[in-house]
């Protein structure tokens, strides 16, 4: 057993929501094992304030969260990052930043809760938190020391297919 500890990076083009969501859950979940980061490639500028309230209720640390460019990440000095995970099927076909490190990747898609209006907007909101919790539960619990890459690699992808995948992270790529 390693005393590493995993940078991870949730991308969503706006980083507003979904990736948010990840970045708060995995430095909880990860319990000192993973260090977690989100960021957006055309960032909204604000956290949306149902992702603020909602994880804030469930309490999570919510200071100093905010809306970000993946570019952030990509320059010297940056984090070197173990995984990337993308949690909107927008940031998964759009060209990504080169990473230093050739960190392993995978789409997490889910549905958007931001596009929901009015009065199911904060279900919407929980139930992106319960799939993006389910993905990193099932994430923390891979043996990543004792897995070669492709293993990793197929284990990921299989944890982006799970229930409340989007379109794309459904689909057999």
């Amino acid at each position: 057993m390693t005393d590493k500890v995993y940078n991870v990076l949730f991308l969503c083009t706006g980083n507003s929501a979904r990736s948010i969501l990840g970045e708060a859950l995995m430095n909880k979940l990860g319990a000192g094992r993973f260090r977690a980061w989100s960021a957006g490639s055309q960032p909204k500028g604000a956290v949306h304030p149902m992702a603020l309230s909602v994880l804030s209720g469930l309490g999570f640390e919510t200071e100093g969260m905010r809306s970000k460019s993946w570019d952030e990440f990509a320059a010297p000095g940056a984090p070197q990052f173990d995984f990337i995970f993308t949690v909107c099927d927008n940031a998964a076909g759009e060209a990504c930043p080169v990473w230093i490190g050739h960190p392993m990747t995978a789409h997490w898609g889910i549905e958007d809760p931001a596009a929901v209006e009015g009065e199911g907007q904060r279900d919407a909101f929980l139930t992106a938190l319960r799939y993006l919790r389910n993905r990193i539960t099932l994430f923390l619990e891979l043996p990543l020391d004792a897995l070669n890459d492709m293993a990793k690699q197929r284990k990921l992808k299989e944890i982006g297919q799970s229930e409340g995948a989007s379109a794309q992270a459904g689909a057999d790529a």
